[in-house]
């Protein structure tokens, strides 16, 4: 087997650090080209020098010299700042994993995309704010977009892309989060710590409060709607507590297509990193016999009203999908420092959705300029707003 050259946007967070796992295991298949980071400076060095990676990028230019000094004698180059991220992005490889966190994921992602290589897309923010422009630019580049949620990987491997006639609906599973059985009056008064603490599965800060308001299965639906270019009527939300089943698609002869295995995130990595073939993985392994039950409940929209909100961004168009987006961030962010009660994050991107105003979105300036702009909307609505239920800074 050739031996395939790979980078990895934002090694040091949950995502990459898995994929530095697998890497490390299959040592013989992949030359490691570039790594990159925000400000884990520590990590990235001894990734890098784990790996032999060519280039390492710290995001924080104040963290250039720390990299640099951590990284004399090994021959590794160094780079530091948002373009040198890039940049980075930009250096020839096999196969791209683009794991950096939020919309900061959009400018490096389209760099990689047009190298006309395999781009493994594990933020889901940039599909959902800028599907068009994403698929668009892969189209033109030849590009293969690799899915690794968990969600859209399960689908990936399942879908007959051939027999798409024949394809009923997509039913996205949720496991439900921690307030899955909670009421409004108990999710009202729910701490930062207690959204964070998710029953299945250990992810970030941001993306665990998400879980917990649906907002993560809402933002998904969106995904998968440019990914697998499917209308919105035909994907579908079921919560399935046990997250062992990740996916599925339905065809029109009546079967299930579904793909099972453990609650963790180096299962649909490997499936990516190793497509079109199979690698081993690390990761655990599922025990069907220690399996007692499969359970599967609709998704009750009057707690979690962030999925039909979804279905009405899709209706309205790009501009409302980025505003869902950019407006969920700051008021995730804002439930983590204690500034908004936890059922206050979709209520307030309810209020910013309902601001906004047509726009045309015919390039990235533009869609970068409305990202920010909804932020600071975002932001000023929090800020000016007296809200009844605060609670303490969450500790992770």
């Amino acid at each position: 087997m050739a031996v395939k050259t790979v980078s990895i946007l934002g090694s040091t967070g949950s995502i990459g650090r898995s994929t530095v796992d697998l890497l490390q295991l299959h040592r013989d298949q992949y030359s490691v080209n570039v790594l990159t980071a925000q400000s884990n400076v520590a990590l990235l060095a001894e990734q890098a020098v784990a790996l032999n990676a060519k280039l390492a990028v710290i995001g924080d230019e104040n963290l250039y010299e720390d990299l640099k000094n951590r990284l004399s004698g090994t021959g590794i180059e160094c780079a530091s700042g948002r373009m040198a991220i890039i940049d980075g992005a930009r250096r020839p490889a096999d196969w791209i994993m683009a794991a950096i966190v939020g919309m900061a994921g959009l400018e490096p992602i389209l760099a990689a995309i047009k190298q006309g290589k395999c781009v493994a897309i594990a933020n889901k923010e940039p599909l959902v704010a800028a599907g068009p422009l994403v698929i668009a630019a892969a189209r033109a580049a030849g590009a293969t977009l690799l899915p690794v949620d968990s969600e859209h990987n399960a689908i990936f491997q399942v879908f007959e892309n051939d027999n798409r006639a024949g394809i009923e609906r997509i039913v996205l599973t949720a496991s439900g989060g921690p307030f899955r059985q909670w009421s409004l009056a108990q999710m009202e008064a729910a701490t930062p710590q207690q959204a964070v603490t998710h029953p299945n599965w250990s992810m970030g800060a941001k993306i665990s409060v998400d879980s917990a308001s649906m907002m993560n299965k809402a933002l998904e639906v969106i995904e998968a709607r440019y990914l697998f270019d499917l209308p919105p009527e035909q994907i579908d939300v079921l919560v399935h507590p046990q997250s062992v089943i990740h996916s599925m698609v339905e065809y029109a002869d009546g079967s299930f297509l579904a793909q099972l295995g453990a609650p963790d995130m180096r299962t649909p990595i490997a499936n990516a990193l190793g497509w079109p073939n199979r690698i081993a993985t690390s990761g655990l392994r599922l025990d069907l016999t220690a399996l007692k039950r499969l359970d599967f409940e609709p998704l009750d929209g009057e707690r979690f009203p962030s999925v039909g909100l979804a279905y009405q961004c899709l209706g309205a168009g790009q501009a409302a999908c980025l505003t869902f987006n950019a407006a969920n961030e700051i008021a995730v962010q804002a439930f983590l420092d204690g500034k908004i009660g936890f059922l206050d994050i979709v209520r307030t991107v309810s209020v910013i959705l309902d601001r906004i105003q047509k726009v045309d979105l015919s390039g990235l300036a533009d869609i970068l300029s409305l990202d920010q702009s909804v932020r600071r909307s975002t932001a000023d609505y929090i800020q000016s707003n007296s809200y009844q239920h605060v609670t303490s800074k969450v500790r992770v």
